[in-house]
């Protein structure tokens, strides 16, 4: 059984380390409506992009068009763009999303794909390198920048595309969260380059609902060549802010619960505390009687 010294240091810290949990949870409230608030404000964006892109390659068929757009023509090599935090304390966030890139990279290997990493952030480097040490392509490094932005998702998807155009992979996917709210922050998955295609019969139900043509000028590959660059470096953009979100969303759930368990934990070691104190007390009263008596 503890002592009454141990119990009292034990206390202290739980204390000192639920003020630590605290802070770090106003903190994470503080920063997450500003996040939430730039993450929800690029969707809207990042869909008419889509929608825009979608309307001009439904008029360019075959094997015509920007390299982004017709691919390669083979699936065979595949890259994992994972995109993590580089700070913990943020609960369950980073396994969650290691866990749909590690998912995926098994899929496509039972497929007999080449599957390779492009990791951004520090956090899922070790779980990913434990299993798949020999598929890290490349690390991006964002933690000497306090807010990752548009300029790193510009970097990032300059890399990509060189790669891409240098015939390096076949096909990048992005995994990357989606932010819900504090409490939900769903792993996402989604095919980055080449371009998705739209359907041919969406494409059409959409002209057809908006009863014109439209005639572009330039023409529609040029306009591609212009606009599939721009939709990449939006997606990725469009990831780090939801990243940002999911991020302080977790970390001020995280710390909740972690202040709610210290303050759980102070109360069943206080309880201990004076239970042992008031049993030390006991016997020396029954100690001094008893010498009493004997006298």
């Amino acid at each position: 059984m503890a002592s009454l010294k141990e119990l009292k240091n034990r206390i202290k810290s739980v204390k000192s380390t639920q003020k630590i949990t605290k802070a770090k949870q106003m903190v994470a409230a503080a920063k997450l409506r500003r996040a939430q608030a730039a993450a929800e404000a690029a969707r809207p964006y990042a869909e008419r992009l889509a929608k825009v892109m979608g309307s001009l390659a439904g008029k360019v068929r075959g094997e015509s068009g920007p390299l982004l757009l017709r691919g390669t023509g083979s699936n065979q090599r595949h890259m994992l763009v994972v995109v993590n935090t580089d700070k913990g304390l943020c609960g369950g966030l980073n396994a969650n999303i290691v866990k749909a890139a590690k998912a995926k990279a098994r899929e496509l290997i039972a497929q007999g794909k080449t599957v390779e990493f492009y990791l951004v952030g520090r956090k899922g480097r070790a779980p990913i390198k434990r299993d798949f040490a020999d598929r890290i392509n490349k690390h991006f490094d964002t933690s000497n920048v306090r807010d990752p932005g548009f300029e790193e998702a510009e970097t990032i998807a300059s890399e990509l595309i060189a790669m891409f155009d240098q015939g390096k992979f076949d096909v990048a996917h992005l995994v990357y969260p989606q932010f819900k709210s504090a409490l939900s922050q769903d792993p996402t998955v989604q095919q980055l380059i080449p371009v998705p295609r739209p359907e041919e019969t969406a494409t059409a139900s959409a002209t057809a609902q908006a009863g014109a043509v439209v005639e572009y000028e330039p023409d529609e590959e040029a306009i591609l060549a212009e606009l599939l660059p721009r939709y990449v470096r939006t997606q990725l953009f469009g990831a780090l802010l939801e990243l940002a979100a999911s991020e302080q969303g977790a970390s001020m759930t995280a710390m909740d619960n972690a202040t709610r368990n210290a303050g759980d934990l102070i109360n069943k070691l206080t309880i201990q505390y004076n239970r042992s104190r008031q049993a030390a007390i006991t016997t020396e009263l029954i100690e001094i009687i008893a010498g009493a008596e004997a006298l």
